[in-house]
């Protein structure tokens, strides 16, 4: 497609001290990079894909493709289509008996359906020459911790691409199961004074679904 860059689900990244998530597109055939800052439901929902875990109950993004699918709608490809004013933006294409449509979305949501979908990731090239990187965000930012300010200055002068913006990409995994978890541990009231195994709940109120 002219002016469409393919692109594939590198990664998706969550910033350990400030807990914001970035989804990391690769060039398919290029070493670039294109980072989109989304939200934490929404990373869970693509890295809950891309490890193969399914939740118990349908999903949003899993209702709206089966929706798709009884309607027999078929999920053509994604686009992350423009880039403006610090926000990206994407359409989603739809195949209904040869006829096609095209549906605004945040990327997020178009990259959820794109990987439960297994349909084809584009980028525009204009998207990429305003933000996509050169390299792996976090060793690009790895080098940078190992130099002096001028040398940072210097190479970052004679680089075009677009820095990751605010803050550089932490390395951990977006598990969504450790969200369950969390919720959990944070909901128990503990008394230093209480021994044994038993529970810091409170009592008689139920634990967490299983």
């Amino acid at each position: 497609m002219d002016g469409l860059v393919e692109m594939v689900v590198e990664s998706v990244r969550v910033h350990m001290l400030s807990n914001r998530h970035v989804v990391i597109l690769k060039d398919a055939e290029r070493d670039r990079y294109l980072p989109i800052w989304i939200g934490a439901w929404e990373a869970s929902a693509i890295a809950m894909r891309l490890q193969g875990l399914t939740a118990e109950r349908p999903l949003t993004h899993d209702l709206f493709a089966s929706t798709l699918e009884q309607l027999a709608v078929r999920i053509d490809r994604v686009v992350i289509s423009e880039l403006a004013e610090e926000t990206y933006h994407a359409r989603v294409y739809l195949d209904r008996d040869g006829v096609e449509v095209e549906i605004d979305a945040r990327p997020s949501d178009a990259l959820a359906l794109a990987v439960r979908s297994e349909v084809p990731i584009f980028a525009a090239e204009a998207v990429l020459e305003q933000a996509a990187l050169g390299g792996d965000p976090d060793e690009d930012a790895d080098d940078e911790d190992a130099e002096d300010a001028n040398a940072v200055e210097e190479r970052q002068a004679r680089r075009p691409q677009r820095r990751l913006p605010l803050e550089r990409v932490g390395e951990g995994i977006v598990d969504p199961r450790l969200d369950l978890f969390r919720d959990f541990v944070n909901s128990l009231e503990v008394d230093p004074g209480a021994g044994g195994a038993g529970g810091g709940g409170k009592s008689g109120e139920p634990g967490p679904a299983a």
